[in-house]
Formats: C-alpha cells, structure tokens, sequence
C-alpha cells in the first residue's frame, strides 16, 4: 500500500514538472511574439504578421524552421562540449522554475532562494563552455565578456535578495507574499528595485548590456558558430530566463503569489519593459557596464543590506 501510494505521488510529481516545462516553453514563445510585436510598433512597422491570425503562430513556425536545418558541426570544435553546452543552459532556464511557491504537487521547498543562486551561478559554465568549445576567436571573446558580466552583476543580485533574506527572516519565497500583504517592497525600497531590474537585464544579456552578443563588433558573440538546434536552445533559454527573472521581480517587490491573475498580469508588464528597454536605449561601452556595476550597485546594495540589518535587529530587541 505504501510502495502503491509513492509510485501515485511519483507519477502526479512528474506529471507537475512536464505541465510546467510546456507551459514554460509555451511561455517563451508567446514572449518572443511580443518582443517582436513591440519593436515593430516602437519602429513603426508592423512585425510578424503572416502565420496564422496576426503573426500569432511565428514563434512555432520558427521553431519548426530552426530545428529541421541542417546542424553545422564546426571541424575544430570539441564535439561533445559544443553539443551538451546549449542543451546544459536550456535546463538550467527550466529547473530553477521550481523554486517559485506553487500550489501544487511541485516542490516548494524552504531554501528556494539558495536553489536559485546556485542555478544562477551555474549558468555562467554553459555560456563559458559554448564560447570555448567552438573554438572561434569571436565566440570566445563573446564567452569572456559574457562571463564577466554576470559574475559582476550576481554579486548585486545576491545583496539585494540578501538583504530583504534578513528582512523577512527565511530562505523561502512564501515568505514574500506573507509579508507584502499591507505593503509593497517596491514602495520601501525603490532604488534596490530599480537596481534589481538594471541588474536582471545584465543578468540576461539584455540591451543595454548585450556585450555578449554585440553584433556589431562581435559578430553575435558566444553564439557565433551555432546554427540551427543549438541556436534555438541558447534562444529559448535566454528567453526563459527573462520571463523567471519577471515572475521573480513580481514575488519580490511587487507582492503577489502563482495563485493570483495579477501576478501573471504584473510578469506580463515587467516581461514588457525588458522589451521597452531594448527598444529604447542604446548599448554602454564596456568599461562603463563595470563601473556601473562596482562602483554604483555594489555599494548602495551593502548600504540597503547594512540598513535591514539594523532595522531587524532593532524589531529584535523591542
């Protein structure tokens, strides 16, 4: 009876996981529909507009057109490394979905925001590792710039979700929603926020601060030598991840749960700024991302950090 009722919960486990993993990718491609709706209107054309009724089956249509190309296989890459790298980032983007608070058979476990660094911080190898492994001087210019600016921007990432870790007192992202019920976070602290958004964007290569991918003078960057399957999972898992680090922003700041619609109505408007963003502004020089990042975010977030330090601690004592 009990081995019976382990296989049950098992099976609806991994059941949980493959609806989030569609829904996931459904996502993603509806995202990439929209960015490409938005520039067209910021640009005064009209975007996709052919399959299907107003362009709403291009994302599938690419899909299909990107996975039945032909793979080049470059004859001076490591094969095995070039190959698993895309693979490896695409499921990152995907498991680091269960840390969100789900109502559901899915794990929703006390050290989500632990899980969530250590996932953030793996991505830096697979990006690393498809730069190197293509054995291209412009894909591993790309890999090293890439590299550099996540590292610089997660250590901003880090103080910032440490900070508001101390405020609330756990590691689970339940405890944002408890504890936003009379008040946003976003309205407490605005500069983190705005700090947090500067720094998801970096996070995922975003303009302004899509160095790794600087046409103009990299050739695409880390990329350079994918081509069709490989190129669309390095896409999907860029695009993964800017639609988590939305859904991610709204638990935090903005005070709603996965049960809610305005949670999904506010994941929509701030998957939409990214949009705006890129559309907007133009890319920062190099040596300005690092400033930015060192000598602007890093202390006002120790300074945040220092502050909810003291302000718990005196809750503590009274």
């Amino acid at each position: 009876m009990i081995l019976a009722n382990c296989f049950v919960m098992s099976v609806i486990q991994v059941v949980n996981f493959l609806v989030l993993i569609i829904c996931v990718l459904i996502g993603v491609a509806f995202v990439t529909l929209l960015e490409r709706k938005i520039l067209g209107y910021i640009q005064i054309r009209k975007g996709p507009n052919k399959v299907g009724y107003m362009g709403i089956l291009q994302p599938f249509s690419d899909a299909v057109k990107l996975f039945t190309k032909e793979q080049t296989m470059p004859s001076v890459s490591n094969f095995m490394i070039y190959y698993m790298s895309p693979v490896f980032s695409l499921f990152l983007s995907l498991l680091v979905w269960v840390t969100l608070p789900y109502e559901t058979g899915l794990m929703s476990f006390q050290m989500s925001i632990l899980f969530f660094f250590c996932c953030l911080g793996l991505g830096v190898y697979s990006t690393m590792a498809a730069g190197w492994s293509s054995n291209c001087k412009y894909s591993l210019l790309g890999s090293l710039r890439a590299v550099a600016q996540t590292i610089s921007y997660e250590v901003s990432l880090a103080l910032i979700l440490l900070s508001f870790v101390v405020l609330v007192g756990g590691l689970s992202l339940d405890l944002f929603n408890v504890y936003q019920s009379k008040i946003w976070f976003v309205i407490l602290s605005i500069p983190l926020s705005l700090i947090w958004f500067s720094s998801c964007l970096a996070e995922t290569n975003r303009t302004p601060f899509d160095f790794a991918e600087g046409e103009s003078e990299l050739v695409s960057g880390f990329n350079t030598e994918y081509s069709s399957g490989g190129f669309a999972l390095i896409f999907m898992a860029e695009y993964a991840s800017i639609l988590f680090m939305s859904v991610i922003y709204v638990i935090i700041f903005l005070g709603s749960h996965p049960c809610y619609f305005m949670f999904y109505l506010k994941s929509v408007l701030i998957a939409f700024s990214f949009v705006w963003v890129r559309g907007t502004l133009p890319r920062l020089r190099y040596d300005k991302l690092m400033y930015l990042a060192w000598k602007s975010f890093l202390p006002v977030s120790i300074n945040y950090l220092i502050f909810f330090i003291g302000v718990k601690s005196i809750c503590f004592m009274y």
